[in-house]
C-alpha cells in the first residue's frame, strides 16, 4: 500500500513539472506600446544625392498622412556605410548614424573619399524617441 501511494505521489509531482515546463505561451518580445491610428511618423521618401568634389549632398522629402502617420517629425537621422570596391559581394551592411538635421531642413552634406561605395538612408524622429521606418537605401560609387 505504501509503495502504491509513493508511486502515485511521484507520478503527480512529475506530471505537474512536465505540465509547467510545456505550458509556456511562446517566445516573448520586448514590450510595445499600443498603436493608435495615425500615431506614427511616416518615413522619408525620394532620397537623392548630388555629388561634389570630395563631398556629397543628400536631400529627401517627407509628408504627413493624417490617416496613417500624422506625427510631425522633429528631425531626421542620416545613416551611412561604406565599402571598398573589393569588398565581398553580399556581405552585411553596418550602418552608422553620421548626422542629424532638424525640421524643416531636408538636406545633409558629408565628405567622401575616392575608392569606396557609399550607402545612405534616412529616418525621421519625433518626440519620446519615436522613429519612422528607414527611407530606401541609395548607393553612390566614388572612383
Amino acid at each position: 500500500m505504501k509503495n502504491k501511494r509513493a508511486i502515485l505521489q511521484v507520478s503527480i509531482v512529475l506530471f505537474s513539472v512536465i505540465l509547467l515546463v510545456f505550458s509556456g505561451c511562446g517566445k516573448k518580445g520586448p514590450p510595445l506600446a499600443p498603436l493608435i491610428k495615425g500615431q506614427k511618423i511616416a518615413p522619408p521618401f525620394d532620397l537623392k544625392y548630388t555629388p561634389g568634389d570630395k563631398k556629397i549632398t543628400l536631400f529627401w522629402n517627407h509628408k504627413i498622412d493624417i490617416e496613417t502617420a500624422a506625427v510631425k517629425p522633429r528631425g531626421f537621422e542620416i545613416f551611412m556605410t561604406k565599402k571598398t570596391f573589393e569588398a565581398c559581394e553580399g556581405c552585411p551592411f553596418v550602418f552608422k548614424m553620421i548626422g542629424f538635421v532638424s525640421m524643416p531642413s531636408m538636406e545633409f552634406m558629408t565628405r567622401i573619399e575616392k575608392g569606396f561605395k557609399y550607402y545612405f538612408r534616412v529616418q525621421a524622429t519625433g518626440e519620446d524617441n519615436m522613429k519612422s521606418d528607414f527611407s530606401k537605401t541609395i548607393q553612390f560609387e566614388y572612383q
